[in-house]
Order: structure tokens, then C-alpha cells, then sequence
């Protein structure tokens, strides 16, 4: 197995997923990130949107957030599931091989990555 070096890490991306009966639950999530974390949020996609199999927006952070934001998604997320993965520019491992899951494990569509 071949090691690789975690500076190959440029950010990381959090995608919170939620449907019509959840998406208040995601607004309130929302909100507690932006008031606590310097980030960049995405729009909100209500239907699925690339590789993402439900409705969902994205939360982009840099590297020296995953130590709190990780634990804070964790703790707060109230049942919403989660992906968190890396970026560093190999969009198919990251996606699939190296990611993260806060709740339900969801089959992503690799196809179009």
C-alpha cells in the first residue's frame, strides 16, 4: 500500500443532505455553521445534483477547520446525513475512497465523477 502525504490536501468539502420534510432541519444546520465557522456555503439543491443521490448543499472549509467542524457536524447534524471528504484533485478517490460519513451511508453515482 502506497502512503500518501496529507498536504496533498487542499480543503475539504462537508455535503449535508436533506429532502422536503428535513430541509428546515438543513436551514438550521445551515445557519449554525455560518454563524460559528468561516466557510463557504454552497446553494442549496433540492433534487440530486452530480454525484449526490438526494437534495443537499455544500459546506467548504479549509484544512485547519476539520478539527472543529468535523465534531460540530457530528454533534449537531440532528439526524441529517453528512459526507465530508477531501480535495485534492483526484475527485473519484476523494469521493469515494477517502470520504467521511456523519449518519446513513448513501450510494453516490461515481459515473460522473
Amino acid at each position: 500500500m502506497t502512503t500518501l502525504d496529507t498536504d496533498m490536501i487542499q480543503s475539504y468539502h462537508a455535503h449535508v443532505y436533506y429532502d422536503a420534510e428535513t430541509k428546515e432541519t438543513a436551514a438550521r444546520l445551515r445557519a449554525g455553521v455560518e454563524a460559528r465557522f468561516e466557510i463557504t456555503m454552497g446553494r442549496w439543491h433540492d433534487r440530486p445534483i452530480g454525484p449526490h443521490p438526494r437534495g443537499s448543499y455544500q459546506i467548504a472549509f479549509g484544512t485547519e477547520l476539520f478539527g472543529e467542524l468535523v465534531p460540530w457536524l457530528a454533534l449537531n447534524r440532528d439526524g441529517l446525513t453528512v459526507l465530508v471528504h477531501p480535495n485534492t484533485g483526484q475527485d473519484l478517490p476523494d469521493h469515494a475512497e477517502r470520504a467521511l460519513w456523519l449518519g446513513e451511508i448513501l450510494e453516490l453515482d461515481l459515473s460522473v465523477l
